[in-house]
């Protein structure tokens, strides 16, 4: 096991009814900034219960904020909080509210070019405080400090994380799982289901008690990925679902062992390119990369085939079967597992990923460092 450092500051707050408790965490005297997506925190009650347990307090709204939020939409949102001088930011809504809302966070009191936050060429010094209410499970953002930010006029996608991005709190209630598209939920299992495969899927460094967690994550979602997508209004499968998000990424199971992070990496870009949902990206991307880096990530594919989809044999013949069970899930989860099934435009795309890896020098991604922009490009082309 590496050495590591643990740092988790986020207050969570889980269960139903747990919206009532905002005004126990965030003081009335501060100017609130309310933050949403595309509206539907009226239409299933939540902004009802958020603007009653705030009532009285000093609220100015910005909703808008679309899935990948745009660095354009956040930018008016930072102007409107510096003119009233927000000290303080509500994030309700799912992974993309939230993360923009970081970027908020950090932005707002920023010195300089805002961009070059999402370029990783400044040093965030300052915050503002930061609460949230998830509305659905699947990012893990509510418990960590990092996000991802697009820019659609340059094709870009970044992720980026502070220290001053962890939320003072979370208020996670299940019963929001109950109003949620079917869409939504098949990102969301797989979001969370690729989450753990990248802290875990990459080779043995001797930390058993990370390795069962991650493995407890996996199977839990192979149980009740199905019924909850059938069945969001059960409490207690929207419950598991809503925690196992939160677990996969909040970063516990990456203490002390590698990661990849690489079917993200190259997923982004067709998000970028594409317009597809990130959990979709994930799904058509994570089965070829394990094939085309197989030599290098067998034996924790093997393990990982073993010990979550219960199959024999010797290492090769369980890490390939691994690999099938795993697109047969997302496939099962309602996701499209190629290219081609999305859309028909695609024979650039690889060109591109390679390209946009070489623009980032990103040269050597992966947890040993293999996936060269080349490498990306195969894998992208593996994938129509």
């Amino acid at each position: 096991m590496d050495n590591f450092e643990l740092y988790n500051p986020v207050k969570l707050i889980f269960g139903k009814g747990e919206i009532s408790k905002l005004p126990d965490n965030i003081d009335k005297k501060s100017k609130v900034l309310l933050t949403y997506g595309g509206g539907s925190i009226k239409s299933n009650g939540i902004y009802k219960q958020v603007t009653t347990a705030l009532e009285g307090y000093n609220i100015i709204e910005f909703g808008g904020i679309e899935p990948n939020p745009q660095f354009s939409t956040l930018m008016k949102a930072v102007e409107l909080a510096r003119d009233n001088k927000i000290d303080y930011i509500l994030a309700v809504g799912g992974g993309s509210v939230i993360d923009g809302s970081k970027f908020l966070s950090v932005a707002i009191p920023f010195k300089g070019d805002e961009w070059s936050i999402l370029t990783g060429n400044v040093k965030i010094e300052s915050g503002i405080s930061l609460g949230t209410v998830l509305t659905l499970p699947a990012t893990g953002t509510e418990m960590n400090s990092g996000a991802v930010i697009s820019r659609k006029e340059l094709n870009e996608k970044r992720p980026f994380g502070s220290p001053f991005c962890y939320p003072k709190f979370s208020i996670l209630d299940p019963s929001v799982v109950a109003s949620l598209p079917e869409r939504q939920l098949r990102n969301g299992v797989v979001d969370a289901f690729v989450h753990v495969l990248e802290q875990y899927v990459t080779y043995p460094n001797k930390a058993p008690l990370q390795d069962r967690i991650a493995e407890s994550i996996l199977i839990t979602l192979t149980e009740i990925g199905a019924d909850v997508i059938k069945d969001p209004s059960d409490y207690d499968l929207a419950s598991s679902l809503m925690w196992c998000a939160t677990m996969a990424l909040n970063g516990l199971i990456s203490k002390g062992v590698p990661s990849d992070w690489g079917t993200h990496m190259i997923g982004h870009e067709l998000t970028s390119l594409f317009g597809i949902d990130h959990g979709q990206t994930l799904a058509i991307i994570g089965p070829n990369l394990y094939l085309k880096l197989f030599d290098s990530k067998k034996e924790k594919l093997a393990q990982y085939g073993r010990r979550v989809w219960k199959h024999k044999g010797d290492n090769d013949e369980v890490a390939k079967e691994a690999i099938k069970s795993t697109q047969k899930f997302f496939k099962e989860m309602g996701m499209k597992t190629k290219i081609s099934e999305i859309t028909t435009d695609f024979d650039h795309a690889p060109q591109v990923v390679f390209d946009k890896f070489k623009e980032r020098n990103w040269l050597k991604l992966g947890e040993k460092g293999l996936i060269t922009p080349q490498i990306a490009k195969e894998i992208v082309e593996m994938s129509f």
